[in-house]
């Protein structure tokens, strides 16, 4: 089976340190680094050191791309992501996530399929970027990504999929990984519940079919990291947050075992 990983944005309000702490516990297979602003996420010697004293190898680097890291390593967002490729390669990932650019960033739009495409081949890495959503509001849907919300429209040829994301997107997850084809490489297990909200359930309280969505990526030989990002922001105390970590581990486990070839 894929890797099973954790992302460290799933422990937050506590730190990445913390989540590789549980990760190791709970018998994840490995650790994507969300680059915000936890400040020790920023730092590749530290998160270097977490990898090797917990023994979990790092499966990606998320590049600071969403709203709220706007201005972490700087505003500029090729440098950015060159940034990502560093610690990327310093860490041992083979894979930088990242988001499609707001509209509001033109030039950054207008260039980048093709800037995507030439940090793969100078860097080695597969940057797999991720399928966002239109924002909805008050019964209005805007389209607020270029050069759109949906990688499987564009030339992309490394993707991911976010489960939550195409919950607010009302996308079928097996229709959008079936048109992806091989270019899937990396997935963001978690669930929604077809809200204007990014939720980030755990895998199984939504409905966007998470279970049948592993069944097909066993059935079809997925290759790629799966990744657990879901929201624990709410949980009352750690044995709450350390309960629904173990949970979506365990339905990851349950639903890609049983339909594996």
């Amino acid at each position: 089976m894929p890797r099973i990983g954790l992302s460290t944005v799933s422990v937050y309000p506590e730190s990445s340190a913390h989540a590789f702490s549980y990760a190791a516990g709970l018998g994840y297979d490995a650790i994507e680094v969300m680059v915000g602003i936890d400040a020790l996420s920023q730092q590749t010697a530290a998160i270097r050191q977490l990898s090797e004293h917990h023994d979990m190898p790092i499966s990606a680097v998320h590049a600071p791309c969403l709203l709220f890291t706007q201005r972490v390593w700087g505003t500029e967002p090729w440098g950015k992501l060159e940034r990502s490729a560093e610690m990327a390669h310093a860490v041992g990932a083979e894979v930088v996530v990242v988001h499609p650019p707001f509209r509001w960033q033109k030039t950054y739009a207008r260039d980048f399929v093709d800037g995507i495409a030439a940090l793969e081949a100078s860097t080695g890495l597969a940057f797999a970027v991720e399928n966002m959503y239109p924002w909805r509001t008050s019964g209005r849907s805007m389209e607020m990504y270029l050069p759109g919300w949906d990688p499987s429209e564009q030339p992309y040829a490394n993707t991911t999929i976010d489960l939550s994301h195409a919950s607010i997107a009302h996308a079928d997850v097996v229709a959008m990984a079936t048109r992806l084809g091989e270019r899937l490489r990396h997935v963001h297990l978690t669930d929604g519940t077809r809200s204007a909200k990014d939720e980030h359930l755990v895998p199984g309280r939504g409905t966007t079919g998470a279970d049948a969505f592993l069944r097909h990526l066993a059935t079809t030989g997925f290759a790629g990291e799966i990744v657990l990002e879901i929201n624990t922001r709410k949980c009352a105390d750690r044995v709450e947050r350390e309960r629904d970590l173990r949970e979506s581990l365990e339905f990851a486990r349950q639903h890609l075992g049983a339909a594996a070839p």
